[in-house]
């Protein structure tokens, strides 16, 4: 079993224990995700976001850099484990040498400020992909999670068909694939999904969404957003936060399941086929799933999604080979 999970929030978990004065790395900790658990669960490669919440009041871009300082340190602490990559041929070399690997990615698209020389610079600093928005509109387009549209309650289930990306987003997707850098469409709106699709050539991804047939939350993706990210060649990854699993019932917390997991996974390839599924843990950005709590857990959802009918190579699509072929066809 090789693991390639195409989104944690760990590096900004680790940025937020230390503004606390609380000692947190990442070779090993009490998170859902370190390296150690990493290497004895069998995995691959690990993106790691850098997330910023631009409702904080922080300069975005200023944030941003201190999360990247804590990213470049870990990398540098661990660098007789951990590599980055840069370019598709990083993954294999970087296995060759014993070495897990480690992508940079950003989640939040206001951290440019509307600016391309920014985009081009997160380039120069090693990420490799970029959710376009989290929950709030910024210069390059809306969410459907719009957290300035109401309560938790009011937005859960309406999607935003109206609103999706700005021209500058438009600009901005076009640069990220002359450069080699990944759009991500998880947080993105419905109306955003279907601009992407339009304005790009190459296979993008949603790195952490589900079904939404199964969990009607807004953060899922729609069965016919999953035809079209499959016949484009780009990849879903399996969220493990219990309530895009199922649907939450106001008030009661949601403990979360790999039954759930597994059903979102056979009814997406059910529906888009065995090439258009990842994983896309959000380890660490959100509460703990009961039935999968961190990353020593991925052995337990190789066991459930075999019991439910799929095959070894099958498996081996939706841990590892998927995502591996969209980072070649588009790095």
């Amino acid at each position: 079993m090789k693991v390639i999970d195409m989104h944690c929030d760990t590096i900004s978990k680790l940025w937020e224990e230390r503004k606390e004065g609380r000692d947190a790395f990442l070779n090993e900790n009490t998170g859902h995700l370190d390296v150690k658990r990493m290497w004895e669960s069998g995995y691959l490669l690990q993106n790691f976001a850098l997330f910023v919440n631009k409702e904080s009041g922080a300069d975005p871009w200023e944030t941003l850099c201190e999360l990247y300082q804590v990213y470049q340190e870990e990398i540098k602490r661990n660098s007789d484990v951990l590599s980055p990559v840069l370019r598709y041929e990083d993954i294999a070399a970087n296995e060759a040498a014993g070495k897990l690997s480690a992508m940079l990615t950003v989640e939040e698209g206001a951290v440019c400020k509307g600016e391309i020389e920014k985009l081009r610079e997160l380039y120069q600093m090693g990420v490799r992909m970029l959710t376009l928005t989290w929950n709030y509109p910024n210069e390059l387009g809306y969410p459907n999670l719009d957290r300035t549209k109401g309560s938790f309650a009011e937005i859960f289930f309406t999607p935003n068909t109206e609103g999706g990306l700005t021209e500058k987003g438009r600009e901005f997707v076009a640069e990220m694939e002359r450069l080699g850098m990944i759009p991500d469409v998880s947080h993105l709106s419905d109306a955003g999904f279907y601009d992407v699709l339009e304005n790009t050539h190459k296979p993008f991804v949603a790195s952490h969404s589900n079904a939404r047939s199964i969990c009607r939350s807004v953060r899922n993706l729609s069965d016919d957003m999953i035809r079209r990210l499959a016949e484009r060649g780009g990849c879903m990854g399996l969220n493990f936060c219990a309530d895009f699993l199922r649907e939450p019932v106001i008030g009661e917390k949601n403990p979360g399941t790999i039954e759930d997991v597994v059903r979102h996974a056979r009814y997406i390839t059910n529906l888009g086929g065995m090439e258009v599924l990842g994983l896309g843990s959000d380890f660490d950005g959100i509460d703990t799933n009961e039935g999968l709590p961190g990353a020593e857990s991925m052995g337990l959802l190789w066991d459930a999604l075999q019991r439910s009918g799929y095959r070894e190579s099958e498996l081996d699509r939706i841990f590892c080979g998927n995502v591996l072929r969209v980072y070649r066809d588009t790095l």
